[in-house]
């Protein structure tokens, strides 16, 4: 279940207080909601109600009230830009129980051209250093990641820097987005515009790319007990679900896994980039 709070109001950040958040989670519990998805824009940025003012609370001090709930299972951190996401965060989920070792960090480019003509608040080089902080704390965390392709100013040069990086990271999945313009923004001032072909090339080999990382991040979770959440949908006989670390799992349908976290023991990949629990272990959690 998604959790979304606001963080935007006329242009600034809006300080959602952190009871209102808690007090959400703790009704989804009552509705036997498993697992909880905190999301919103800039969702690091939480606290800031007037950036000329100190915040009263942060990100991490929602995290550290999340994790008091005593009934809360799991909560998962959706996407959070490198810059918001530091070393403090990224060691209280290490130490949690509760909150899961999945990351969704936008990287958007991995050139430093690119990334300041789209404004970004960080360059390649931050998200390398979080990148590495998470691998070394907890080497099983699945990271993934936002790429936008055919950004104007975007030339081959730029493109294979961002292939190249992400090639050598051991990312584990990519959401690749061609650019498209909108209406009032400042990327429609910008010349050197790329072309529709090359965008459509450019995001077919990031996907590919994404498909391998996906593959190998897969085959390390394989041969392994993990708790998995099952969902509810009868599809062709088989229950999906994921790991902690979002590992998508299919197993033989059965009423008793229908939104229960049962541990498993994941035996092989299947073609559609689930890993197969024939051996699920009726152990709910």
């Amino acid at each position: 279940m998604f959790l979304l709070y606001d963080t935007t109001c006329k242009g600034k950040i809006k300080k959602p207080l952190i009871d209102n958040v808690t007090d959400s989670i703790k009704s989804l519990l009552d509705k036997g909601v498993k697992e909880v998805v905190l999301t919103g824009v800039n969702i690091g940025d939480f606290g800031i109600f007037d950036p000329k003012k100190p915040r009263q609370n942060n990100f991490l001090d929602l995290l550290n009230q999340i994790s008091k709930i005593k009934d809360l299972k799991r909560l998962r951190i959706s996407s959070i830009e490198p810059n918001l996401l530091n070393n403090d965060i990224i060691d209280i989920v290490s130490e949690s129980e509760k909150i899961l070792p999945h990351f969704h960090i936008p990287l958007q480019s991995g050139s430093d051209k690119i990334l300041k003509l789209m404004k970004r608040r960080y360059l390649r080089n931050v998200y390398e250093s979080r990148f590495e902080y998470i691998k070394k704390r907890i080497p099983n965390a699945c990271i993934g990641s936002d790429v936008i392709v055919g950004f104007p100013g975007e030339d081959e040069l730029e493109f294979t820097e961002t292939y190249n990086f992400l090639k050598s990271i051991d990312i584990s999945y990519l959401h690749v987005f061609s650019y498209s313009e909108r209406s009032n923004t400042s990327s429609l001032l910008l010349n050197q515009k790329v072309s529709k072909i090359i965008k459509n090339k450019r995001s077919k080999i990031l996907r590919e790319l994404s498909n391998s990382k996906k593959l190998d991040f897969y085959k390390k979770n394989i041969n392994n007990s993990h708790n998995v959440l099952f969902e509810t949908e009868n599809k062709n006989g088989y229950i999906y679900g994921y790991t902690e670390n979002y590992v998508r799992v299919k197993s033989l349908w059965s009423n008793s896994k229908q939104n229960e976290i049962v541990n498993c023991y994941l035996d092989s990949i299947d073609s559609d980039f689930s890993c197969i629990a024939e051996q699920a272990v009726e152990l709910k959690v």
